[in-house]
């Protein structure tokens, strides 16, 4: 089968599967001029939406930020993906399986509102992130900036290149709830010196859910001439912004959280001119300096997870940015405004709506945070993550746009009664 007939067959495919979903399609079309802020109280609506899931129904699942279960739709694209590519073999792992890759991350690059060529699909957040970390262009003395509460695997690698390079590393503490948002910026410019090289920032802390402001934190750090990435991995997909308009150098994201692609994608842009001096965490097959897919090689891999990337991609569009964006929120603020203000709970995420979206994480003091978890789900069947360590204390609540209200009533239920 020719490149272009292979192409057109998938695209083919693509178009039988979202005319099968012609009702859910209907459905989004009769709620079009609803403003989303009011359709994200419209339980018809998010009920409608939820039948577009298989889910278990023997557990209350508040732990979508680790992995988003699919919707029915997009997992049945992956699966036509899989039968395909098993069908084409060899052919089609030697012939356009880098063509549809470019292709699939043009696409993201399209809602990321960046260009195409500054941008690569990865496996997950950690790959993107330990690529620029790894492949920096260190010096032994040089200095890294990065809070306490970054992710740990990225954590990790500065550690590594501390000892491989002697980077020297400093770590801070962001605020659960700051007053204002120069409090955060300043946090992090006090720990910048002239040996300063980079700086890693959450764009949404993973353990709070606290969004920082990225723009502002960027500015100050390029005006003292250190270059900054941006951990994008709970953003991307979750609330709407455009990688350029952050302002940072390098920006990474796993797809396979809050944009529900299947597990084995993520994304990393680089500004383009940094392409050339970032070392490829595997050695490139043909290595042009300015190419961004220089750091793109890491041998045979699940490509058929690469394709539904656009699937993904057309579901997210197809239910809305701004309706996803605005449901997430208020189911977050739906079941933590009923709890922040009880003497025996801790929140650790700001109070402000600004500062947070669908990601919040609550504690019972005295508690241990394995200990909740346990009695959240044994006695009340809710699925949460517990987080103990870098001043977080709790457990990390995070629905997903089929959570229900009801389910959160449990949440608040329990809460209210363990003490």
């Amino acid at each position: 089968m020719r490149k272009r007939d292979f192409i057109k067959r998938a695209g083919i495919l693509g178009m039988g599967a979202i005319m099968s979903n012609k009702i859910f399609i209907e459905m989004i079309d009769k709620y079009a001029d609803v403003p989303a802020g009011e359709l994200a109280r419209n339980e018809d609506f998010w009920l409608e939406v939820r039948k577009g899931y298989r889910l278990n129904p023997d557990i209350i699942n508040l732990e979508n930020g680790y992995y988003n279960i699919i919707p029915e739709q997009t997992l049945e694209r992956f699966i036509r993906h899989v039968r395909d590519v098993n069908y084409q073999g060899s052919y089609y792992m030697r012939t356009v399986q880098f063509d549809n890759k470019k292709a699939m991350a043009a696409k993201l690059a399209a809602i990321a509102g960046c260009q195409a060529d500054e941008l690569i699909i990865t496996r997950n957040t950690t790959e993107s992130l330990d690529i620029i970390i790894s492949g920096y262009p260190w010096k032994e003395g040089d200095e890294a900036v990065m809070a306490e509460q970054d992710y740990p695997t990225m954590l990790t690698m500065f550690k590594q290149v501390a000892k491989r390079y002697g980077v020297v590393n400093k770590v801070v503490s962001v605020p659960h709830d700051p007053g204002s948002d120069d409090e955060i910026v300043n946090l992090y410019a006090n720990a910048i010196t002239g040996k300063t090289k980079l700086l890693m920032i959450c764009h949404m802390i993973n353990i709070t859910g606290h969004i920082l402001p990225v723009r502002k934190i960027c500015d100050m750090a390029h005006s003292r001439g250190v270059e900054v990435m941006v951990d994008g991995a709970h953003t991307f997909g979750h609330i709407r912004f455009t990688i350029p308009e952050l302002g940072c150098d390098y920006f990474g994201s796993s797809l396979h959280k809050w944009m529900s692609v299947p597990l084995g994608a993520g994304l990393l842009w680089v500004k383009r001119e940094h392409i050339s001096k970032i070392w490829p965490l595997m050695a490139p097959v043909e290595d042009k300096p300015d190419d961004i897919s220089r750091l793109n090689h890491t041998g045979t891999h699940p490509v058929h997870t690469d394709l539904t990337v656009e699937d993904a991609i057309e579901f997210y569009l197809m239910l809305g940015p701004e309706r996803k964006e605005a449901r997430l929120r208020y189911l977050q603020h739906y079941w933590s405004d009923r709890v922040r203000v009880l003497p025996h709970i801790e929140m650790y995420t700001p109070s402000d709506p600004a500062r947070s979206c669908g990601i919040a994480t609550v504690g019972v003091r005295g508690m241990k945070p394995a200990e909740l978890a346990d009695i959240l789900f044994k006695k009340y069947r809710i699925y949460t993550a517990p987080i103990d360590g870098a001043g977080v204390h709790g457990c990390r609540i995070t629905p997903n746009v089929f959570t229900t209200t009801e389910e959160l009533d449990v949440l608040v239920k329990a809460l209210k009664e363990i003490k």
